[in-house]
């Protein structure tokens, strides 16, 4: 990781809940006495095109301000992705990939002929589909991240659910939301490069 700065690139699609998850990270690390900063870049503006957020989290003040070329971690939360953009680009050789597919780590690094970096995969939209009725799979991989990386903690987390979703959700949805984050934190799977 980079010494002082962690850069987070997450790559998804309109309406799977990128920009948001960016930016629910960052608030919780914030919350938590760090700085932090949240961005969306935008190509087409509709669903299901794809999109990046950024996330930088640090011990000191933060003085960039564009997107992310060479993060720590990239964080994707649609596998069609795989196939069409290059996700892995820019990744540090001790960088990690985490993947919403069905597939396993090793078949992620084969797909993408990785070398070096850690992967680690989830089906975070059938945990979305499970614990919320939707197919939107941000906060499982909210969870995900958490239990890869220790980033930002779980109490945390389900404080930011509620300020950042309360007045969106009802109470059932809140309460699944953290469900998915949980599960998440127990049904990443990983394996190192």
């Amino acid at each position: 990781m980079s010494e002082g700065l962690l850069e987070i690139r997450w790559h998804g699609r309109g309406g799977q809940g990128a920009k948001t998850a960016a930016a629910m990270v960052a608030e919780v690390a914030m919350e938590a006495g760090k700085y932090a900063q949240a961005a969306p870049e935008y190509g087409a503006e509709r669903e299901g095109a794809p999109i990046k957020a950024y996330t930088r989290i640090a011990q000191d003040l933060i003085r960039v301000h564009d997107a992310i070329y060479y993060p720590d971690i990239v964080v994707v939360l649609d596998d069609t992705l795989l196939d069409t953009q290059q996700v892995d680009s820019g990744l540090s050789e001790d960088g990690i990939l985490l993947v919403n597919t069905r597939k396993s780590p090793a078949e992620v690094r084969e797909l993408l002929g990785l070398e070096g970096r850690r992967v680690y995969t989830i089906d975070a939209t059938s945990i979305a589909l499970d614990e919320i009725g939707r197919p939107i799979p941000n906060t499982v991989m909210i969870g995900a991240l958490l239990a890869v990386t220790g980033v930002v903690d779980l109490e945390h987390i389900e404080k930011s659910i509620d300020k950042k979703l309360g007045g969106k959700l009802s109470e059932g949805m809140l309460k699944g939301n953290k469900r998915a984050v949980e599960r998440a934190a127990e049904e990443v799977r990983g394996e190192d490069g």
